[in-house]
């Protein structure tokens, strides 16, 4: 697909990075944005580069009523919104996870998580109440499904909880909403520290990858391969320990809970 025009995409933390890689993609579709971050400079910057194409308005995402103040600007704007993108994020506390400041990892999930998780609150009725087909994107990372940075434990159990999250949503959505996961891999965002953070892959050449997902509805926008390996890492074992301990009987399904809810609630939904 290489049309976004006359659409509106929201952006959490779409004044850099992956957001605003994805921001110029849509707008070169056709599509207008508007660009929610917390850093004032990097807004004024992507205001003068997308001109009228775009709406700024500077956003701490951990705060519900700053999350509910973007979504009535957003919808004043253009009277549509057809892409959210909870894409706000920052790096994690590092250290081994018994001598991270329990603090400092609350911190750190109310944006990584309670970020995300209140965009979904506030744009999601709003969505649903169009008459028109639409889509939410949570952003997740390798970390959601494997460790990839040691000693990162707040990051990678705020991405773990970022998927279980947009799993639960897509079931409560209705057919014209969507819900899915942005999965990056390494790739080179102001998220680290630059002289890590070059080796990955870089950030317009990743925006070329998903941005074709995103406008197919995909459920889960993928780029790096060597994923995969990491992935098996820890699934393979997994489904061993139930080779092993847990094989398939005869029966089994009376104790899988969605077999019995479905009995019990044919019509749930």
């Amino acid at each position: 697909m290489t049309d976004f025009t006359g659409k509106v995409a929201v952006i959490a933390g779409g004044a850099s990075g992956i957001g605003l890689a994805v921001a110029r993609k849509l707008v070169g579709m056709g599509g207008s944005v508007v660009l929610a971050d917390f850093n004032s400079d990097a807004l004024a910057r992507a205001a003068d580069e997308f001109g009228e194409a775009a709406l700024t308005w500077r956003t701490d995402t951990s705060e519900l009523e700053q999350v509910e103040a973007l979504a009535d600007a957003a919808f004043g704007w253009k009277d549509r919104i057809d892409l959210l993108l909870n894409n706000a994020g920052v790096g994690g506390v590092r250290g081994k996870m018994w001598e991270v400041d329990p603090d400092a990892a609350r911190a750190h999930f109310d944006i990584n998580f309670w970020g995300v998780w209140n965009g979904c609150r506030v744009f999601a009725p709003r969505m649903i109440a169009q008459d028109h087909r639409s889509a939410i994107y949570n952003t997740g990372s390798e970390n959601s499904f494997f460790c990839a940075v040691p000693q990162t434990a707040a990051y990678i159990a705020a991405k773990h909880a970022v998927l279980g999250m947009t799993e639960s949503l897509r079931e409560d959505l209705p057919d014209h909403v969507h819900a899915g996961l942005i999965v990056p891999g390494w790739v080179f965002t102001p998220l680290g520290e630059e002289r890590f953070m070059k080796f990955g892959m870089d950030v317009n050449d990743y925006a070329d990858i998903i941005v074709p997902q995103l406008l197919a509805n995909e459920r889960f926008v993928v780029s790096h391969y060597s994923n995969v390996r990491r992935i098996k890492e820890r699934i393979d074992p997994l489904l061993t320990a139930y080779d092993t301990y847990a094989p398939r009987d005869e029966g089994d399904d009376a104790y899988d809970v969605r077999c019995v809810l479905n009995a019990l609630l044919p019509n749930k939904g």
